[in-house]
């Protein structure tokens, strides 16, 4: 006699792979929902109406032109180290030290701006130069993380979270002392970079160019890690080590390429942050972008295109702080709160894969 178990949507004839990729939206969907009943809980405990705090998110987040182009300012910045955390995660690496290479690569570019701009060259040579750099030294600092995993065995979280430490503490030890710029009495800064060396809005917004460019990374990343060899090598290899190796893949290569590519990202949003929104490199690059960055790239499942939307997700959230703490008289914290228990929430939700019956494949099987 043979029985078969049929979910309802494989009964609609839908393709192993159509399910997963509807799994992989309605679990991190489910999860966010989830993450909103709990904090709601918090938020009733508090004596706070919830429906008024996720009211003001939409009115802070998306609620007005000048709101809208907040989130997206926000926003530029996660695209960047969400992309940091998402590609050496293709490769099956766990890589959360995009914020050491966004700070480390927006100190870079504020201190080569010195000569530049003291030697009066031209921004349209100064400009792409400090981005380069910046790039360049965020693709060294992730790239010694992912040389030391694979050519010495060290554990890459722990090796680029300790290395954000000292990315930190290296910037401050210049900007507080040889670059220290003396005009900055009661913030330690480099010198100003100056208006010449500053990158504008993108024409009728008050958003810079480093939302674009975060959009053409992702674009970019995306047709890489998803349509060339290297990225299907790479994603081989995260799949099963040893069978990229057995055949004749270039392992190391890849995974110290991968984390070049994380850091090169996470470098840019430093760069942008200095030239576009600081204007001088101080202690305001750490601004915890990169961590967040890695709650974008897990809710977005390491998807470079998903990572947009989400990364306006979390630019409404951040945007709507201030809202929130003058009508409902809450702290700034309260949106580290949600995002925290969205994290937890979203890393529970990693066990329902492969385990929600009705987004299960068809099966059949012969039972005598």
């Amino acid at each position: 006699m043979t029985m078969t178990s049929t979910s309802p949507l494989a009964a609609t004839g839908l393709s192993a792979a159509t399910l997963r990729r509807i799994e992989a939206l309605v679990i991190p969907v489910g999860a966010l929902v989830a993450s909103a009943l709990v904090f709601s809980v918090f938020l009733v405990a508090l004596g706070k109406a919830p429906l008024e705090f996720f009211g003001l998110i939409w009115t802070g987040g998306f609620g007005s032109a000048f709101s809208v182009q907040n989130t997206l300012l926000r926003a530029a910045p996660l695209i960047l180290t969400g992309l940091a955390f998402a590609i050496p995660a293709r490769i099956g690496l766990t890589v959360i030290g995009a914020e050491g290479a966004l700070v480390l690569g927006g100190f870079a570019a504020a201190a080569v701006a010195i000569p530049l701009v003291t030697g009066g060259i031209t921004p349209v040579i100064g400009l792409p130069l400090m981005a380069l750099v910046a790039m360049l030294t965020g693709a060294v600092w992730i790239g010694i993380v992912g040389w030391l995993r694979h050519y010495r065995g060290v554990n890459e979280t722990i090796a680029s979270l300790l290395m954000s430490y000292i990315a930190i503490a290296t910037m401050n030890f210049f900007v507080e002392g040889p670059l220290r710029d003396p005009a900055s009495a009661n913030k330690p800064s480099t010198m100003p970079i100056g208006e010449l060396y500053r990158v504008g809005p993108i024409p009728g917004t008050t958003v810079h160019w480093g939302l674009a460019a975060g959009l053409v990374l992702a674009v970019v990343l995306h047709i890489l890690m998803t349509r060339t060899t290297f990225g299907f090598a790479a994603r081989m290899t995260g799949g099963n080590v040893r069978a990229a190796q057995a055949q004749g893949l270039p392992v190391g290569a890849l995974v110290v390429g991968c984390c070049a590519i994380a850091g090169a990202a996470a470098g840019l949003g430093g760069f942008f942050e200095v030239a576009a929104v600081q204007g001088q490199a101080n202690a305001s690059l750490v601004a915890g972008y990169g961590f967040t960055g890695i709650l974008v790239a897990f809710l977005a499942r390491q998807n470079a295109l998903a990572v947009v939307p989400v990364a306006i997700l979390f630019g409404a959230l951040a945007a709507s702080g201030g809202l929130i703490q003058r009508r409902m008289e809450m702290p700034d914290a309260t949106i580290l709160v949600l995002q925290g228990i969205i994290f937890v929430v979203l890393l529970t939700s990693e066990t329902l894969y492969g385990r929600l019956a009705f987004l299960q494949p068809r099966r059949s099987g012969d039972r005598t």
